[in-house]
């Protein structure tokens, strides 16, 4: 480690976590428990999942030139992640979420897209693709996206979507720059056709990705290759405080994982522990684990680490924290 670094591109905001103790029937004022404030986005709680572990990782994104928007660059630099490809746009706003958490760690949040930020894409450095191990996207920023996939493409760089509801629409402008479509459940449903998951699947290999999945919270992840191969990976049973970005999470680990050579089952194994390690702490960063505590996990629940030599558990503790 840190090895060839992932490049992550999309969506970056800044959260305003607030845990409740129940959700109210009916409209009220409910006190919070706890709250916090930190960076969020999907793009990059991806990235600083991956940055925590230990791996190198650059975010391609854009803030505004606002308070919150220095406070998003700041809580990722302090994770470690390359922000030299997070610009601010002069005039933007920076897209921000108030996240409201349950105690039974369920969520509502209400965000803002970050449409009102420049689209264009002709500033990226396209050429440090053929540097990279892979090239994840949250489908936030297509123009963004399908830049980096074609560079990718050219480089024989695998490419990763991770698809929610508020991107499959947006997938066919990108699938055919895709090799690896991973899902989540309510936009695997609504987006691709098919009667179960294993149609749905088999519909995804259809459109030309090499690898299709959807993660299903506790019921784990289903994936299938386009070479015939398949498999579900169980979800790993944790207290769960706060599900806020452990889909980020998860899409982080399987590209880091996939830059590393592994194969789909494992990158998957470590993708799902991390996403459930995440859930122990309120907020998207906070349970981040570091590379050493990933490894007593699985060992702890399966008998087996991470794979040799694949991740540097020296000197790694986690900085993922509150914005400030």
């Amino acid at each position: 480690m840190p090895g060839k670094p992932i490049i992550v591109v999309g969506h970056t905001a800044l959260d305003r976590v607030y845990r409740i103790d129940a959700f109210p029937a009916r409209p009220t004022k409910v006190r919070a428990l706890d709250h916090r404030e930190e960076g969020g986005g999907s793009a990059a709680n991806a990235a600083a999942a991956v940055a925590v572990l230990g791996g190198a990782v650059r975010l391609w994104s854009r803030v505004g030139d606002d308070n919150p928007g220095e406070k998003a660059r700041r809580a990722l630099a302090r994770a470690g992640v390359d922000v030299g490809a997070l610009i601010t746009c002069a005039g933007a706003k920076t897209p921000t979420a108030a996240v409201i958490v349950d105690a039974k760690g369920e969520r509502l949040v209400v965000s803002e897209d970050d449409h009102v930020l420049p689209m264009e894409a002709d500033w990226l450095p396209l050429s440090e693709v053929a540097q990279a191990g892979a090239v994840l996207s949250d489908l936030s920023w297509i123009e963004g996206t399908r830049a980096a996939f074609a560079a990718a493409r050219a480089c024989g760089i695998p490419t990763l979507v991770d698809v929610d509801l508020g991107g499959g629409i947006l997938l066919e402008r990108v699938v055919d720059l895709t090799d690896y479509a991973i899902f989540s459940g309510p936009a695997f449903e609504r987006f691709v056709p098919g009667a179960d998951d294993a149609a749905r699947l088999d519909a995804l290999i259809g459109m030309g990705v090499r690898h299709a999945g959807v993660t299903r919270g506790a019921r784990g992840y289903a994936w299938k290759a386009r070479e015939g191969t398949q498999g579900l990976q169980d979800a790993f049973k944790v207290p769960v405080v706060d599900t806020t970005g452990a889909g980020d999470a998860f899409h982080g680990v399987f590209a880091l994982a996939l830059a590393a050579g592994l194969d789909a089952a494992v990158c998957a194994r470590a993708a799902a522990a991390v996403a459930a390690l995440k859930c122990r702490r309120l907020g998207a960063r906070a349970g981040l684990p570091t590379a050493a505590e990933l490894d007593a996990f699985l060992l702890e629940q399966t008998g087996e680490g991470l794979p040799e030599g694949w991740l540097d558990f020296e000197g790694l503790s986690s900085p993922a924290g509150s914005a400030s």
